[in-house]
């Protein structure tokens, strides 16, 4: 999971709303019709919709040959495929009757479409990490759940449909967990988990086994993610981690601002055994939204004239840049490293948060250098038992899956911040400022009380990684 950034390209939400009315559905025509039979204005309907279709769905499918990171090459791609599926919404809700008798639109098939909206509008916040989007991924996900698009799918006798209904509810509750919608998660949960049962029991497939999976590690998850208070008056309170507006603390006396900007931050997760859904670790869900402001609902913005138009982007982002790198290999990790520190702006920080499995070293050496002290495991197709990589190797060489602090060494040519989250954090102690730069490391502590350990063990414990990897990437 990845993001990048934009600051002019026009996005939908300006234009695209899942909560206009639904034209009337009249009875369908029958009767035995030729082609010469149809209006011609009812055959060019048809014509252009299916025009629209397949052009969104081969920019869909595009998506997921632009790069990963960079903050300007996807910008004009997404431009077009979200124009694209703007006049294809509207296209289907204007001329819905004529769909409905000459096409045989079917309602699981505007639930497709709506479904793929709002997969654009989340990963535009993953490439923008702006907040607001969530909700507008949230509009269409919610919009495809209360008037039933997918209700039939069951009935088609396609295993194929069966799943894509399986996939959004996966995806819905992602975006309802990062807006903090537990009730709602809860439900959409139970939801899902009928609907497995249904499948499995309507079709005989081989991927039950990864969807039960879905559902233990989405259960972990909630029983792991919200910070529960009782108020006065006993009931639950679920806190947000995110920023809220007014809750800045106010700045001590003397105290200078705007020097510095945390402008890019790379939140990597791969610790072996933790909790997770998809692609995020609980500790990788915790700090992207401690990188963030609650999200605003665009939808409220109007211009003078009482319709959408597009909002410019401030020339200042609200929330710093992020990727979300979910277990990276070490050239994985480096790409995207350099990426962000070759793009970060004058009089910025870059952020580096480490949540991995500690590697240790294999033996002491006689100068202990920063490349002797171990560091955090970087992915690899090696075997992992109880947390510690099993490989033969000389005691004088370097674990090379592995992220040692001399690596970050040339990034602290520019102010670095730096948080490791690991069994092996100590080896970050001594981190060199080589530089002059500004630099800051918080390093977790690697021994915990008795009565915190009983707790992290059983919040830490993971679900072996799902095979159904698409739950939050795009869709075929």
């Amino acid at each position: 999971m990845v993001q990048g950034q934009t600051r002019s390209l026009r996005c939908p939400q300006s234009r695209l709303s899942p909560n206009e009315s639904e034209p009337v559905k009249k009875t369908v025509m029958t009767g035995a019709e030729t082609d010469d039979d149809i209006p011609l204005g009812e055959r060019k309907t048809v014509t252009d919709f299916c025009y629209l279709l397949d052009k969104s769905k081969q920019l869909f499918n595009g998506l997921r040959d632009l790069p990963q990171y960079g903050h300007k090459q996807w910008q004009s791609y997404f431009g077009r495929t979200f124009d694209v599926y703007t006049k294809l919404w509207k296209f289907q809700q204007q001329h819905r009757q004529v769909l409905d008798t000459r096409y045989g639109l079917k309602r699981w098939q505007i639930g497709e479409v709506a479904s793929k909206i709002g997969q654009l509008y989340y990963h535009y916040y993953l490439r923008t990490s702006e907040t607001s989007y969530l909700n507008e991924a949230f509009s269409f996900y919610s919009a495809i759940r209360q008037r039933s698009y997918y209700y039939q799918v069951n009935k088609e006798g396609r295993p194929e449909l069966v799943v894509k209904k399986l996939r959004y509810y996966a995806r819905y509750i992602v975006v309802c967990l990062l807006l903090n919608k537990m009730d709602l998660v809860k439900i959409l949960v139970k939801e899902l988990s009928d609907e497995i049962e249904d499948y499995t029991q309507r079709f005989n497939t081989e991927d039950q086994l990864e969807w039960n999976l879905v559902l233990q590690e989405v259960a972990a998850f909630i029983e792991a993610d919200p910070v529960v208070i009782l108020n006065d008056n006993n009931s639950v309170i679920v806190t947000s981690n995110r920023l809220q507006e007014g809750g800045v603390p106010p700045l001590e006396q003397g105290m200078v601002v705007g020097q510095l900007v945390l402008a890019d931050a790379l939140i990597i997760g791969n610790c072996n055994n933790q909790v997770k859904f998809s692609e995020l670790t609980i500790d990788m869900f915790r700090m992207l939204q401690a990188l963030e402001r609650e999200p605003v609902n665009l939808a409220t913005q109007t211009s003078k004239q009482g319709t959408l138009e597009p909002i410019e982007k401030p020339a200042k982002r609200e929330n710093p840049h992020k990727y979300l790198l979910y277990k990276p290999t070490f050239s994985q990790l480096f790409t995207f490293l350099s990426a962000s520190f070759k793009e970060l702006p004058a009089n910025s920080v870059l952020l580096i948060y480490l949540s991995a499995t500690g590697v240790f070293p294999a033996g002491h050496s006689v100068y202990e250098g920063p490349f002797d002290f171990g560091g955090v495991l970087t992915n690899t197709n090696r075997d992992v038992v109880n947390g510690e990589t099993m490989q033969k190797r000389n005691q004088a060489q370097k674990e090379m899956h592995c992220l040692h602090p001399g690596d970050l060494f040339p990034f602290t040519r520019k102010p670095l911040f730096v948080i490791v989250d690991s069994s092996n954090s100590a080896a970050y102690k001594n981190f060199t400022n080589m530089f002059g730069q500004p630099l800051v490391c918080l390093l977790s502590p690697t021994v915990y009380p008795k009565s915190v350990q009983v707790c992290a063990k059983s919040c830490g414990s993971g679900r072996k990684n799902s095979s159904v990897r698409c739950i939050v990437t795009l869709d075929s």
